[in-house]
């Protein structure tokens, strides 16, 4: 089916159901998405960089909009620490009164050939009504790219999360720290949250530049 008549589709039914607000405005930058990347390309690229099956067991059904100050992700091209320094603004097909778990991971702690540090959790906030992050809860708070220098490419996984209901998370609060990110799993978080599997993902790749000994001295 042609991606335009899908997209058209998609518009006819979201001015039948009537969503209003951020969502529709979440929504319309989505469905600019999906004309650019076709369902076989996001799954080709999910697998061919091991995102499937390195994290996730299965490719999510939405590519999410991932967009940083100075780069946009898109299936795994290269952005540089520099330019993901910032939290990005991230859209997906939400649904109105739901609320959704945001995750940043990195799997290739220190590296990709030996990630022995892996998972490195760069960001989780939980609780987000429709796609407002601002008003979820940050149970730990966004760190940039900032693989260590001669690592190579990291992958850098951002996935969206359904939530079942209001979530009680009993995970110690960090901030601007290095500690306790490292060894965490994002498949036992989600079983043990109930999130079943991700509603909506994107990565992208960033190997060292000169803005990581930067952020390194940031979090001591």
């Amino acid at each position: 089916m042609h991606k335009a008549f899908v997209v058209a589709v998609v518009c006819t039914l979201l001015a039948a159901i009537q969503v209003t607000g951020t969502c529709r405005n979440e929504i319309n930058q989505w469905l600019w998405l999906q004309t650019a990347f076709s369902r076989a390309e996001m799954e080709s690229k999910f697998k061919e960089h091991s995102v499937v099956p390195d994290v996730l067991d299965d490719v999510p059904p939405q590519l999410a909009e991932v967009v940083f100050t100075e780069g946009r992700c898109e299936l795994g091209n290269e952005l540089t620490p520099t330019q993901v320094q910032n939290p990005p603004r991230i859209s997906w097909t939400a649904e109105e009164g739901a609320l959704y778990t945001i995750v940043m991971t990195d799997p290739d702690a220190p590296s990709r050939w030996n990630p022995k540090f892996a998972q490195w959790r760069h960001w989780l906030v939980v609780n987000v009504p429709c796609t407002d992050i601002a008003q979820g809860e940050t149970i730990t708070a966004y760190v940039g790219a900032a693989p260590p220098k001669g690592t190579g490419l990291h992958r850098y996984v951002i996935l969206v999360y359904k939530q079942p209901g209001w979530l009680n998370v009993d995970e110690p609060r960090q901030g601007l720290t290095v500690k306790g990110r490292n060894g965490w799993s994002v498949k036992e978080f989600a079983s043990k949250y109930n999130l079943g599997h991700p509603v909506a993902a994107n990565f992208f790749q960033a190997q060292w530049d000169e803005y990581v000994p930067k952020l390194y001295e940031m979090l001591g």
